[in-house]
């Protein structure tokens, strides 16, 4: 079996390789998979993330959320807190800056943040995943730190994690690490994966 970074590489060059135009198509379908399902539509507190590096776009999620009366929040980096995420609040017309890693976020206004257990429901980001609910990220722990704390929850599951990814990026197996926080779902551009 490849190793985490080897799977890393090979998973984000394919998804690098997608033209704008497929990843368009792909993201389209996705979010028509998305919006079937209960976990998105009975949500009312919405983390999403705006993609880079060949990422599912989230455009066309946002927009049906903000269409339907959603709260949307993007994660905003942190430097003092260990690599965790905030959350703040995305409208249509909120300033976005770049941070450390070049990625767009809202600029944080201290009193548009939400506590990360006050979400309803979070779209992650991943690099890859599994039947199992394991997710691979881009191996900062910046999401698996952010969430630790619904490691210990046995009954009360709030956010739920959905990963969004394309379909070839299910492997077939993803051992996990002690630090990982498990996936409620993961949408794809072809299925829905609920663990």
């Amino acid at each position: 079996m490849p190793s985490r970074p080897d799977q890393r590489r090979q998973l984000r060059a394919r998804r690098r390789a997608l033209s704008k135009r497929e990843r368009l198509h792909r993201s389209d379908a996705l979010c028509r998979h998305l919006a079937r399902q209960t976990l998105f539509r009975s949500a009312s507190r919405v983390a999403a993330y705006l993609p880079q590096d060949g990422e599912v776009e989230t455009r066309t999620l946002i927009e049906l959320c903000w269409s339907t009366g959603k709260q949307v929040y993007l994660p905003v980096l942190v430097p003092f807190l260990d690599n965790r995420l905030w959350f703040a609040r995305y409208r249509p017309d909120t300033r976005l800056v770049r941070n450390r890693f070049g990625i767009a976020e809202p600029e944080i206004v201290h009193r548009h943040r939400i506590e990360t257990h006050a979400l309803d429901l979070v779209l992650a980001p991943l690099v890859g995943f599994d039947r199992h609910g394991n997710r691979l990220g881009m191996g900062g722990g910046f999401y698996d730190r952010s969430f630790a704390f619904l490691v210990g929850r046995k009954h009360w599951r709030k956010p739920q994690l959905v990963g969004l990814a394309y379909e070839f990026q299910q492997l077939p197996s993803l051992p996990p690490q002690p630090w990982d926080v498990p996936l409620t779902a993961v949408a794809t551009d072809t299925d829905w994966f609920q663990f």
